[in-house]
């Protein structure tokens, strides 16, 4: 089902009002937590399983809808705020029943990556609705299984960037089974698990006609490009079920706290560690998983793979990253990365954790401290993938240095700003 929806206006013609004054914050800050000198508003409501989003530099803001299981509300969706005071009030909508995560803007055109294809429309200036029906970029991408999200990032270059997650947990012969041996070499990897490379320009492409840009990345939804180093970003799902399909190595709590999400420099050709390492952050460093023969100690082959540049705890499930470069926060958050965190699901007996949006410091391309919990109060008083009112999964910067978040739970889009 495909389809066009214009809601609450009539979109030929209009022009965005975003006036040069912030608008103000909802008094409980739509929920969140924040720093000192932050605050923030919700911006629109139920609006779906808001994925990924994008801002343009008139302030109108494009949504990939996630949709559910039985095919109901996925898509693409568009927000302005005509009048100014923060809050949407005209909608565009192109319905997919596939649905998707990705989004992007690039020379004129609005993106979408749907689970098996990258689409894209052509903008016209001034308006909210695009100018007719999508063109497909690339077509036929893997969508077995698990991890069909494609994330995508655009490079100076003109290079399209797509995530293919891996559809298993840990290539196993017989998957998520105690016990089961690892696949070696697994083949997954041939057309899963890394990020392909297209043209960001050309239509009609398939998976071969792309390049494996890097592989051993089980699922980077989280991909960004850095405008400050030119390079890639990823930060990745790690995988599950040590202690369950690992009992006599793994404890419950190390099974909790492990392997890391792993912050990745994507380099071309590079060669990373799933499904044959974990990544043990109290450790701080790759391990043999279980299922090639590690034994919860030994390093083995793994000494081969490149690590990550910062590994955060657990199962948090990285959903998105933004390189902030505008200049309405203060200077430190210049160069800087944001990581949306969807929250976890398999943490017990330890709480579940995660369900928040976290800044890493950099400078020269390297972070120089720790993460620190940026926004917080998402998931209210029961964090759980079934419990939690909010779940963080995109994150964008308006044109004003504002930083909006979605969430894919609730529907809530909210934007951030500093006072």
């Amino acid at each position: 089902m495909l389809g066009f929806v214009l809601t609450l206006a009539v979109l030929a013609g209009t022009t965005t009002s975003f006036g040069q004054e912030a608008p103000d914050c909802d008094p409980d800050n739509g929920g969140l937590v924040l720093p000192e000198g932050f605050c923030a508003l919700v911006v629109a409501d139920d609006v779906g399983r808001a994925r990924h989003l994008v801002v343009t530099e008139t302030g109108d803001i494009y949504i990939a809808l996630r949709g559910r299981r039985n095919g109901d509300g996925g898509g693409v969706l568009a927000l302005r705020d005509g009048d100014g005071d923060g809050k949407a009030d005209t909608r565009w909508r192109h319905d997919d029943d596939r649905g998707g995560t990705g989004i992007g803007i690039f020379e004129g055109y609005l993106y979408y990556g749907r689970d098996d294809a990258v689409l894209r429309f052509p903008m016209r200036e001034g308006e909210l609705a695009p100018a007719g029906e999508p063109e497909t970029v690339v077509s036929g991408l893997p969508a077995d299984r698990s991890h069909r999200a494609k994330s995508l990032a655009f490079g100076t270059d003109g290079a399209l960037y797509v995530n293919v997650g891996s559809p298993s947990n840990s290539c196993q012969e017989e998957d998520r089974t105690p016990g089961s041996t690892g696949r070696d070499p697994c083949p997954e990897l041939e057309t899963h698990a890394g990020i392909w490379r297209f043209d960001g320009r050309a239509t009609g492409q398939g998976q071969d006609d792309g390049t494996r840009f890097a592989t051993g990345l089980r699922n980077t939804v989280a991909l960004a490009w850095n405008p400050a180093d030119e390079r890639l970003y990823g930060v990745v799902h790690g995988r599950d079920q040590l202690h369950q399909n690992w009992s006599g190595m793994f404890t419950e709590e190390q099974s909790a706290e492990n392997p890391s999400e792993e912050f990745i420099r994507i380099s071309e050709s590079g060669v990373y560690s799933w499904p044959y390492c974990i990544h043990v952050r109290e450790r701080g460093g790759l391990i043999l998983a279980p299922e090639y023969g590690g034994d919860g100690q030994t390093e083995g082959r793994c000494a081969g793979h490149q690590g990550p540049i910062l590994a955060f705890p657990g199962h948090w499930g990285p959903n998105a990253l933004l390189f902030y470069m505008g200049d309405q926060f203060p200077d430190r958050y210049r160069g800087g990365a944001f990581v949306a965190f969807h929250g976890s699901w398999n943490r017990e007996p330890l709480p579940q954790q995660g369900y928040n949006v976290v800044f890493v410091p950099f400078r020269d391309g390297e972070p120089v401290r720790d993460f620190e919990v940026f926004a917080d109060g998402f998931a209210g008083d029961e964090p759980g993938p079934r419990t939690a009112s909010h779940r963080p999964s995109g994150l964008a910067m308006g044109p004003d240095g504002s930083l909006y978040v979605s969430d894919d739970s609730g529907g809530r889009i909210w934007r951030i700003l500093h006072r």
